[in-house]
């Protein structure tokens, strides 16, 4: 098949006027410029007008278990009080909520366009009867804070649900959540079987305080409940994460939105773990302001994720560049969809496989109608359900 569009925008290169991209099964064989089949009249050839065809999008950082949970918790005084917000939310959620709010996140990602997604979730278990419309990586997201007598095996059982998947990593939480055994062993198991590693690290001002300062809402409520507390007071959480995690491993950071004078002379130093950002949700927690041009300055690969509808309005990652944009006046829209691209691909170990169309890349497409001159910048504006998908060499009409 060879799918012809006004303009073909392959991120590993410049945009294409009239450009066609060739699909054998569901890689992509060439791209370039239209021409009409010659040697093979019967070659198909779909026309897709005047829209722009581009890959699809990628989400870094997203939890589907919550996307039921949208509207149901506005903003808070402190992001402790969050925490026991959402707590209070799912006590009387049943593993069929769940079930059903995956379910729902999967077709509202794929309705805006999304094709790939990593997912985090707290019931890996669970995914094993759940048909993915996306490209998923799974990361069972591990918390021990009650019982760190049992950090291997919460460890281990997650690993045992996700390897019939194929993409799967493991996620321990948060450094305030997960014990030192728990995410030992998850080092561990993904060191073993080659896989990614994910966790949220330096997410607000409270954690900061909290491993700083030994002081904030976020300290009291754990110490209240029963959190050893010896880790706190002397660093900040960014230097005790890279003081105590084995580094050499593929880790992808989301969020890092807290940072001292002092963490930018590690992460100098430190290697180039891959980082999401997720804007609105970074906008709904009011934290400090993302430091991207410093850490883009660094080397650090900056991708975009959504989290989840428990701090967000839709699945949207059109929705996440718009509001980048918004924040960050030095970037351009290209950067912003290489971010929403190319960067999760690398992060996800797929990059010349994924976010891209070229030759021997996966054909995860989607086609937009173009308006206005600046084409990437047409691309960001694109607001409601992108009309055409291209997913695994297979076309789906979104409805």
């Amino acid at each position: 098949m060879i799918i012809r569009a006004r303009i073909v925008v392959p991120m590993n290169g410049d945009p294409i006027e009239d450009g066609a991209v060739a699909v054998e099964g569901n890689i992509i064989t060439s791209v370039g410029r239209f021409a009409a089949p010659g040697t093979n009249p019967a070659t198909e050839v779909l026309d897709l007008g005047g829209h722009v065809l581009l890959p699809g999008l990628i989400n870094g950082h997203c939890h589907l278990d919550y996307t039921l949970l949208r509207g149901r918790i506005p903003p808070q005084q402190s992001f402790a009080d969050w925490i026991r917000a959402i707590n209070a939310e799912k006590a009387p959620l049943t593993e069929q909520n769940y079930v059903d709010s995956i379910n729902a996140g999967f077709g509202e990602a794929a309705r805006f366009g999304t094709t790939t997604i990593a997912n985090l979730t707290a019931f890996p278990k669970l995914a094993r009867n759940l048909s993915a419309r996306l490209r998923t990586w799974w990361f069972g997201e591990l918390i021990d804070i009650r019982n760190p007598q049992d950090a291997e095996r919460i460890a281990d059982d997650a690993a045992d649900s996700l390897r019939t998947l194929g993409a799967w990593g493991l996620a321990p939480h948060a450094p305030y959540t997960p014990s030192p055994a728990l995410f030992a062993r998850c080092e561990d198991i993904t060191r073993r079987e080659k896989r990614l590693l994910t966790t949220h690290l330096a997410e607000s001002k409270e954690e900061m305080a909290m491993f700083r300062d030994r002081s904030g809402p976020v300290f009291e409520f754990l110490q209240a409940i029963g959190r050893p507390m010896d880790d706190c007071g002397r660093e900040t959480p960014l230097s005790l994460f890279l003081r105590t995690r084995a580094m050499n491993q593929p880790w992808i950071i989301a969020h890092l939105n807290e940072l001292s004078p002092s963490d930018f002379e590690l992460l100098a130093a430190s290697p180039k773990f891959h980082i999401v950002h997720c804007p609105r949700s970074h906008t709904f927690f009011g934290h400090s302001s993302f430091a991207i041009k410093r850490l883009r300055a660094l080397g650090f690969n900056i991708c975009l994720g959504t989290d989840s509808l428990a701090s967000n309005t839709d699945l949207s990652l059109f929705s996440e560049m718009r509001e980048l944009l918004r924040k960050e006046n030095q970037l351009t829209a290209r950067d912003v969809l290489e971010m929403a691209t190319t960067n999760g691909a690398a992060a996800l170990g797929q990059r010349g496989h994924l976010g891209c169309i070229r030759p021997g890349a996966i054909a995860d497409m989607i086609a937009l109608p173009i308006s206005g001159r600046d084409v990437f910048q047409s691309i960001i504006d694109f607001e409601g359900k992108v009309p055409w998908t291209m997913f695994d060499g297979k076309i789906r009409e979104n409805a």
